[in-house]
């Protein structure tokens, strides 16, 4: 069997794979010459660089492709339904990366509640701006409002809660068992707006933003956002007016409306943290994730 890796994976799961008997190729094929490339492979394995739509899965139809494995969470740059119609499964490694991104989210909280980023930068101009940076607050008794309890948004709700903070959420479809407690209550929307000192975007894409002027309006003056779920949840004009405006304090930010040209002003004010899409980029979670790629593709060779 041959297995396409388009964005890289962790090298002891492609060795693990290739000692297992598949031909593993590792190359990134551009999106006019995916979908032939494809052709010729009994599996691909990609990250959030490599979108496989409709054009590429026409290109593929009929062919040897059997499945796309996306390797993290997310299948958003993936057309599911109209792969799974074509006969190509679709999978995902859902639980690998979830601890590391939700430690990038309270980091991007702490730089955002103590100034590091900007007080970091600074220094490195050799600046001494102590009386500027000395102006940061406490996440102690807090509130935390994360859209989105999933994997993710509850362990991110475990740490806010460890850190002393009181977490808001919302359920749109099936309810988590053993989240509620006294220091976490799931509520209505606008009472996760209106609550929030800190608002946690943990949830996928929706087709439009959870926050645009119109749920900015609803929050307290001050309000902090930290974004690393997916770009289009956040209308990014609009938060940078909020920023300008003061009635966001700041903004984490590691996750963009679009990669290959981020929003630069939005990235380079001053009460923005932000990185660039790194969520799943330690070392243990692309182990755990290549782990999880090794049994998906070992589940379909012992079908075949």
């Amino acid at each position: 069997m041959r297995v396409l890796v388009t964005d890289g994976m962790d090298v002891s799961a492609a060795e693990q794979l290739r000692k297992d008997g598949f031909e593993v190729v590792e190359r990134f094929c551009e999106p006019d010459e995916l979908g032939t490339a494809l052709r010729e492979f009994d599996a691909v394995i990609i990250r959030s660089a490599t979108k496989i739509k409709e054009p590429q899965i026409d290109a593929a139809r009929g062919s040897r492709l059997k499945l796309i494995v996306r390797a993290g969470v997310g299948v958003d740059n993936i057309a599911v339904k109209y792969a799974e119609e074509a006969g190509i499964e679709v999978r995902n490694t859902p639980r690998a990366s979830s601890n590391a991104v939700a430690e990038l989210a309270i980091a991007l909280l702490f730089s955002c509640a103590r100034n590091i980023s900007i007080a970091g930068h600074t220094m490195r101009e050799n600046r001494w701006e102590k009386k500027a940076y000395s102006k940061g607050f406490e996440l102690s008794g807090k509130t935390a409002s994360i859209i989105g309890y999933g994997r993710i948004g509850r362990m991110v709700g475990d740490k806010c809660q460890a850190l002393g903070m009181n977490v808001l959420s919302t359920v749109h479809r099936n309810r988590p068992e053993g989240c509620e407690c006294e220091t976490m209550r799931f509520v209505s929307m606008d009472e996760l707006l209106t609550g929030a000192d800190v608002l946690i975007l943990c949830a996928p894409g929706r087709g439009k933003p959870f926050v645009d002027a119109e749920t900015l309006a609803k929050m307290k003056d001050g309000v902090v956002i930290i974004n690393v779920s997916r770009g289009a949840n956040v209308d990014e004009a609009a938060l940078l007016d909020a920023l300008e405006s003061g009635k966001v304090r700041a903004a984490g930010l590691d996750v963009w409306l679009s990669e290959k040209d981020p929003n630069w002003k939005l990235a380079q004010h001053p009460a923005v943290s932000c990185t660039p899409h790194i969520g799943a980029g330690t070392k243990e979670a692309q182990r755990r994730i290549g782990l999880e790629l090794v049994d998906i593709i070992r589940e379909l060779g012992s079908r075949n």
